[in-house]
């Protein structure tokens, strides 16, 4: 399947605020042509993996489950501020449990299709692809 990691942003800290860099080359090694944020969710957004786009989502604030199949089966893993976690092509993702007041930031390598060709939206369709 696809490759999946988790990582810890560092938050440098001082008598005025919190600053938290995403070093974007030091992660990723895709061109970000998108970027968009989660808030104000009450419900999980849609679970699917992707043929094409890479992602990287962070939390900037709050915590959310994020559940994950990178051909493992399905797992939980919690963000709060500062993780981020980078979800390559074929693995299958949702978010859920999103505490009041979480910003999720998403970074994606491609630009927004209303079409949705790239996305496996039946997770018996996903188990199947073999990648």
């Amino acid at each position: 399947m696809g490759v999946f990691k988790k990582f810890k942003l560092p938050t440098h800290t001082d008598d005025r605020f919190s600053l938290t860099p995403l070093e974007v080359k030091e992660y990723l090694d895709f061109e970000i042509k998108r970027v968009y944020a989660i808030t104000q969710a009450v419900k999980s957004t849609g679970s699917h993996c992707h043929k094409i786009e890479q992602e990287c989502f962070v939390c900037f604030a709050g915590s959310v489950i994020a559940e994950i199949d990178d051909g493992l089966g399905l797992q939980d893993v919690k963000m709060e501020a500062g993780d981020a976690i980078y979800v390559g092509t074929y693995v299958w993702h949702h978010f859920k449990d999103f505490e009041s007041g979480t910003v999720l930031v998403a970074l994606s390598s491609t630009n927004f299709n209303p079409s949705r060709e790239d996305y496996i939206n039946n997770y018996e369709e996903f188990k199947n692809c073999g990648n």
